[in-house]
């Protein structure tokens, strides 16, 4: 953490994600997968797409109402508790991993999935664990009441 008032994130989280992906293309090219059906892959596409522009358009739209930015590197102003953020801490972050694994499945590079873990992982600890602490630091107990009744993921 900084002093600055920001949450000190180290990395743009979408990066991390790309990451995964691009580590799982390179894969591909030194032992490729089979692509999955389409019966497969279309559904998937569609739910992880679909859940993506809900989790991080409807969350951006809230922080734009709220006045609070959605980029980590900018000041937050409010706490935003209502929308998605009735079930999950981090909607957005939810979004990329189901738009993740529909990229996954949709390009065809499915060894993604062997790095997914260790992208949500990556999240969680180099973004997430920052901007939690950030946000107590900012809010106090309006933040550590939130955090007690909505789960970090789902």
């Amino acid at each position: 953490m900084t002093d600055r008032d920001v949450a000190g994130v180290p990395l743009p989280p979408p990066l991390i994600f790309v990451l995964g992906l691009v580590a799982g293309a390179l894969m591909e090219l030194v032992r490729s997968t089979s692509v999955p059906p389409w019966p497969v892959t279309v559904p998937v596409v569609v739910l992880g797409a679909g859940a993506w522009l809900w989790l991080d358009g409807e969350s951006s739209i809230r922080f734009t109402r709220a006045g609070t930015p959605v980029i980590p590197f900018k000041p937050t102003t409010a706490l935003v508790t209502d929308g998605a953020y009735r079930f999950t801490r981090n909607p957005i972050y939810l979004g990329m991993a189901a738009l993740y694994v529909a990229l996954a499945v949709g390009l065809g590079i499915l060894w993604s999935f062997l790095f997914l873990p260790l992208v949500l992982l990556a999240v969680d600890r180099l973004v997430i664990v920052r901007e939690e602490a950030y946000l107590e630091k900012k809010f106090g107990q309006e933040y550590v009441d939130f955090t007690r009744r909505v789960r970090r993921w789902l």
